[in-house]
């Protein structure tokens, strides 16, 4: 079977290539032909464990390709895939520009049946509406039909995501259309993987209701998290005493300086957005946003806490991206915690395994320093402060950095270190939800 996925960032390049690996023949359709270029030679846009390597296998063997040709792409497939991005606008609502230019130019160059699979994340009623703009537009009377096909791809994780996920979500209305997209998953179906097979509002729905529990469960070990500071209880063994509960379980139980990235933040705002148009409005996740972004300043109020006034002050920061194994700064604390220390009069050094030079794309005008590693980082700083939890900064040499360091203030907003051994070193200390 030949498909065609539209669009080759995140979602569409990872889904490709692993729709590739499955043993189908993949073309990668994109406007941008320095980006095609670049991958046709195996460059890889952004930092995801595991791609290059899967990329460049399934281009060598033939299954994997790249072109900027739309109508060709689309004329040898017989299923398309939409992989563009659906970026928040000011109001929290979905930009669905780029769905509508593919819906649009697809409807050009439609010439025989197609399935035409949504796997961008899109408001609730779209794939409807992606239909009447194909069928009002087409220029040959084909068949055409609609399927919504969410992804749940973790950034640092998306390879292993596709290749073994916790469930396959298909919702349509065409009998022959969901037989089509079940075989193209067989590979998933033998391994027992669960399929839902629902319509297509469900299917959508699915997508925004999985990651809007997720971001209230941040929210919520966050707030849990500031209460065990000023009662005395510990906030990482409440988790572990919550997480053992299966009406609960423990993941995204661990607190921190809030979510960040390119889904959470945009899908719970779109959310709240459709709630509002609908009537029905999301009260809670209102809050779960509220409270994540006074969760990123807490960071600057632990500092003030150790060091007093940041006027003059150096801080280190160990972390730019929003989580671990990814270059995506989107959405990062740090976008948020560093122009406030920059306010305050303090002066800032970062390093970050990955996301250096996408800070410096999402951040061209901050007046800060970029370290090459996290020694250099912390060398005369008046406070380090830990933002993301890269496995390389959970075993750094402490005696070294606090030997480099001006003032020993660690501000750990992973909670990646024990206190009392950090404190032994001689370093005072502050995590998230301890004493």
């Amino acid at each position: 079977m030949h498909i065609a996925v539209v669009g080759t960032g995140y979602v569409g390049l990872v889904s490709g290539a692993c729709l590739a690996d499955f043993g189908l023949k993949v073309a990668c359709v994109d406007v941008d032909e320095k980006k095609i270029e670049a991958l046709r030679e195996g460059i890889i846009p952004f930092y995801e464990p595991g791609l290059e390597d899967l990329v460049r296998k399934n281009v060598k063997a033939g299954r994997l390709t790249f072109t900027t040709n739309l109508a060709e792409a689309v004329k040898n497939s017989l299923v398309v895939f939409i992989c563009v991005g659906t970026p928040p606008l000011p109001d929290g609502s979905s930009d669905l520009s780029q769905i509508k230019s593919v819906a649009l130019a697809l409807a050009d160059v439609l010439d025989d049946y197609k399935v035409i699979v949504t796997k961008s994340t899109v408001p609730v009623g779209t794939n409807r509406w992606i239909k009447r703009l194909i069928d009002e537009n087409k220029k040959v009377n084909v068949e055409v039909d609609i399927i919504s096909n969410p992804e749940f791809l973790r950034e640092g994780n998306a390879v292993e995501d596709f290749m073994r996920p916790d469930r396959v979500i298909i919702g349509g209305e065409s009998a022959h259309a969901i037989a089509i997209i079940k075989d193209i998953y067989r590979p998933l179906y033998l391994a027992e993987t669960p399929f839902i097979i629902t319509n297509l509002e469900t299917a959508e729905m699915i997508k925004y209701a999985s990651n809007a529990f997720l971001a209230l469960k941040i929210s919520f070990i966050n707030e849990v998290a500031n209460f065990c500071e000023k009662v005395g209880a510990d906030v990482t063994v409440v988790a572990k005493g919550m997480g053992l509960d299966p009406r609960i379980g423990p993941k995204f139980l661990n607190p921190g300086p809030g979510f960040g990235g390119s889904c959470f933040p945009k899908d719970v705002s779109s959310l709240i957005h459709q709630g509002r148009q609908v009537g029905s409005p999301f009260k809670l996740l209102e809050a779960v946003l509220e409270v994540n972004e006074r969760q990123k300043l807490r960071a600057i109020e632990k500092l003030e806490a150790l060091l007093g006034d940041l006027n003059g002050k150096t801080i280190a920061i160990l972390g730019l991206t929003f989580k671990p194994n990814t270059s995506d700064v989107r959405e990062s604390p740090a976008l948020k915690i560093i122009p406030e220390l920059l306010k305050k009069g303090a002066n800032v050094k970062v390093y970050d395994p990955a996301g250096m030079e996408e800070f410096k794309k999402a951040a061209p005008n901050m007046s800060i320093e970029y370290a090459k590693d996290p020694e250099a980082c912390a060398e005369k700083a008046d406070g380090l402060l830990i933002l993301t939890e890269w496995n390389e900064f959970r075993f750094l040499d402490l005696k070294k950095i606090k030997s480099l360091m001006k003032t020993p203030v660690l501000v750990d907003m992973r909670n990646i270190y024990d206190p009392d051994i950090v404190k032994k070193l001689g370093f005072r200390y502050s995590g998230i939800g301890r004493t």
